[in-house]
């Protein structure tokens, strides 16, 4: 029996049971009460939960809790790095482990080429303790996708594989939004309260447009020419999924940015996107 182990050092989430367990609950109580519990993929950030923890909390809280398997994907890689997947028997949490889905995986296997995944990184390993403290019994997939049209073809092929094998999923597709700042090299606006303007209200602004209306070309064009997400392809795939499931508009739960936590010249933005299908019935597609 193989495990894939825990790697982020202490301060990126609690590292004992009791811990990940309070502090899971003292995240719920700064989130409003739940309005759907119907989700069936979303969109979160993968910083450390003191920075965007409640955010990608309050995603996940809201999909589906009749699910056999949740499926993270998160990324960066580069264009042509295709799909990775971790392909051991469980994956470790704080909680206590969760089984992979080695027949979900068979069944992609048959139409997305998947690569070992041997790297460790955030981008999945943050999700792990939200995913095994609301879905406790499920199974679990972790993969990275490149900001590619691997990744649309992936979220497909993962609601195909559901129908197939009768497994009710769940696709969570991590990335953080705008890096911004001398710490990445990228400061187009500037400095001060200028800069954090734009951010928000236009480069990230854009890229949340294109996850809302599930616009995969916009959303890959985007994170490439305007740098506003780290991993689209996490994205791509949740968005992809969603559309296979019949969603036709996502809905942004909430927007943040590092600079709210812990102000700074160099910032990240950070948002929670749900897809659902009871959202898509009340706005109907364009």
């Amino acid at each position: 029996m193989s495990v894939r182990k825990r790697f982020l050092p202490p301060g990126w989430y609690p590292s004992d049971k009791e811990s990940v367990a309070e502090a899971i609950r003292t995240m719920s109580r700064k989130f409003p009460a739940l309005s759907t519990t119907s989700g069936v993929a979303g969109v979160v950030p993968h910083a450390g939960w003191e920075f965007s923890g409640s955010l990608a909390l309050e995603v996940m809280s809201c999909l589906s809790r009749s699910i056999d398997t949740i499926v993270i994907i998160g990324g960066h890689l580069g264009p042509a790095d295709g799909i990775l997947c971790a392909m051991e028997d469980f994956y470790d949490t704080p909680l206590g482990t969760m089984p992979a889905d080695a027949g979900l995986l068979n069944a992609l296997a048959g139409s997305v080429r998947i690569g070992e995944d041997r790297c460790a990184d955030n981008s999945v390993e943050v999700q792990l303790p939200f995913a095994k403290y609301l879905f406790p019994d499920a199974r679990v997939l972790g993969l990275r996708a490149s900001p590619s049209a691997d990744a649309v073809r992936l979220g497909a092929a993962i609601a195909r594989a559901g129908r197939e094998t009768g497994r009710r999923i769940a696709v969570v597709g991590s990335t953080d939004l705008t890096h911004y700042g001398s710490n990445y090299g990228f400061s187009p606006a500037g400095q001060g309260e200028r800069a954090r303007a734009w951010v928000r209200e236009v480069n990230d602004r854009r890229f949340l447009d294109a996850l809302v209306s599930m616009d995969c070309a916009s959303i890959l064009d985007l994170a490439t020419r305007e740098r506003s997400a780290c991993s689209a392809g996490g994205a791509l795939c949740a968005v992809s999924f969603g559309r296979e499931m019949g969603v036709h508009e996502g809905r942004l739960l909430r927007y943040m940015t590092s600079y709210e936590v812990h102000p700074a010249e160099s910032f990240v933005g950070y948002a929670g996107v749900l897809y659902s299908p009871l959202d898509t019935a009340k706005s109907p597609p364009k």
